[in-house]
């Protein structure tokens, strides 16, 4: 069975890009066609009961990394130094909180991006906007700018090659828990939370030094289990990697374990809900502000109609200012109705502003009060606060103000790398880690 003949081909796409060429797609989505998984379906129904664990008060989600990839980043020191952020951060939380947390990186598949417009025009100059390293090129010039779908070999061959550096970091060792105190090093870490860390990171190895004298030294400790995910955007590639497995025979985008529909593609009747519809993925969707208790239950009975654990997950956007307005009506809609779905905070995309400089930021201080508000509602309402969706590198930017390095407007410019919109850095990862552990621990009191 041709796996592509599932879709509805009818449906109108949002968000795709104008290619010049439609044979020369053609051609490439037939080789990509061709091409082995890059994870497997047994791997996303691991990932689906550990999300069902999590959607039912028993495990939180962490998921983190770039906004947008790029191949020049896709370096080994790059993906080692996001892992070990979100394997930080997670060991923060999941020592202050006693659930297992959920590691999930937005990572091998992040190339593509939405975008407000079609075209970007500079000093009087009209080209295609950037829609990722997957689409074009960031440098401002005709033939960088035109969308060229060989772009999506090289997606996944550089997807390729990150999860295997995620493979090879996560089981050969570099994860293993007793090496928490090496983790920390080779980085410039704010002196307040660098102290908390290493101060944990006795405590854990005095437990593990405990459990090993008493004879115990558990396979768990020496490996992480590590998921990747990424927004399903442009979907010839999608559709490409979408396969029919073996064991069941039904449909897994093998692309990644996990992948969400945007805030901007989420149309009922459009294509990239039927793409969501038919895969058996754990799938997410992102909720903006505007969102109603009605078009949340309509995406449940859509997307997860046998109320299936783990399928679903709500990722909402909401910003600081409206999420304690704006979450509890679509969390008690939800609720009421009986479905099993995960609630996770996007606390980035709701809150970027453009700097005086004319860069795009976040504060810090909006995150974490999203964060925040995320966690007040979930309390008020007596349900899970699930877990957090951040963009965030491992190397010391400046791209989101305020945190333990106070970082200003005026620091932006010192190392602002991203190819689209801030991150926060290790520091910033790790202080956010911190204060989210002390939100979870009380909202179990």
């Amino acid at each position: 069975m041709n796996a592509n003949s599932i879709f509805n081909s009818n449906l109108k796409a949002a968000q795709q890009p104008t290619w010049p060429d439609q044979g020369a797609v053609d051609s490439v989505v037939k080789e990509l066609a061709t091409y082995p998984p890059l994870v497997f379906a047994g791997e996303c129904d691991n990932l689906k009961a550990k999300i069902a664990q999590a959607a039912a008060g028993n495990a939180f989600w962490l998921q983190g990394g770039d906004c947008a990839e790029t191949f020049v980043a896709a370096t080994a020191d790059s993906v080692r130094n996001r892992i070990k952020t979100i394997l930080q951060m997670a060991a923060v939380l999941q020592y202050f909180s006693s659930l297992p947390v959920v590691k999930v990186g937005r990572m091998a598949g992040q190339f593509a991006k939405p975008r407000s417009n079609d075209n970007e025009t500079r000093d009087g100059v009209t080209l295609p906007a950037y829609r990722g390293d997957a689409v074009n090129d960031l440098e401002f010039t005709k033939g960088a700018r035109t969308p060229n779908p060989n772009r999506l070999l090289k997606v996944y061959n550089t997807s390729a090659s990150t999860l295997n550096l995620v493979r090879a970091f996560t089981q050969g060792g570099f994860a293993d828990i007793r090496q928490v105190h090496s983790w920390n090093k080779g980085f410039a870490a704010d002196a307040r939370f660098s102290a908390r860390y290493e101060e944990m990171a006795n405590e854990i190895g005095r437990a593990l030094q405990f459990m090993q004298s008493a004879g115990v030294d558990p396979e768990a400790f020496k490996s992480v289990d590590f998921y990747s995910s990424h927004e399903a955007l442009i979907l010839e590639y999608e559709k490409a990697l979408t396969r029919i497995d073996s064991r069941t025979g039904n449909p897994y985008d093998v692309s990644a374990h996990f992948v969400w529909i945007g805030e901007r593609t989420r149309q009922l009747d459009g294509a990239h809900m039927d793409f969501a519809e038919k895969i058996h993925n754990p799938i997410g969707v992102k909720l903006g502000p505007k969102t109603t208790p009605e078009e949340a239950l309509a995406i449940i009975k859509k997307l997860n109609p046998k109320n299936e654990p783990g399928r679903l997950t709500f990722i909402s956007r909401m910003g600081a200012t409206l999420i304690r307005e704006k979450l509890p009506p679509l969390v008690e809609a939800v609720s009421k109705s009986g479905a099993i779905v995960l609630w996770v905070c996007d606390p980035m995309h709701g809150n970027t502003y453009e700097a005086p400089s004319g860069y795009k930021t976040r504060k810090f201080d909006d995150v974490l009060d999203e964060v925040r508000g995320f966690f007040e509602v979930h309390k008020k309402l007596g349900t899970h606060p699930g877990g957090i969706h951040i963009e965030l590198t491992g190397d010391d930017v400046t791209e989101c103000v305020g945190g333990g390095d106070q970082i200003s407007h005026e620091d932006l410019a010192t190392r602002y790398e991203s190819a689209c919109d801030p991150r926060l850095n290790h520091t910033q990862s790790l202080e956010l880690a911190f204060l989210v552990a002390e939100m979870l621990r009380d909202h179990k009191k």
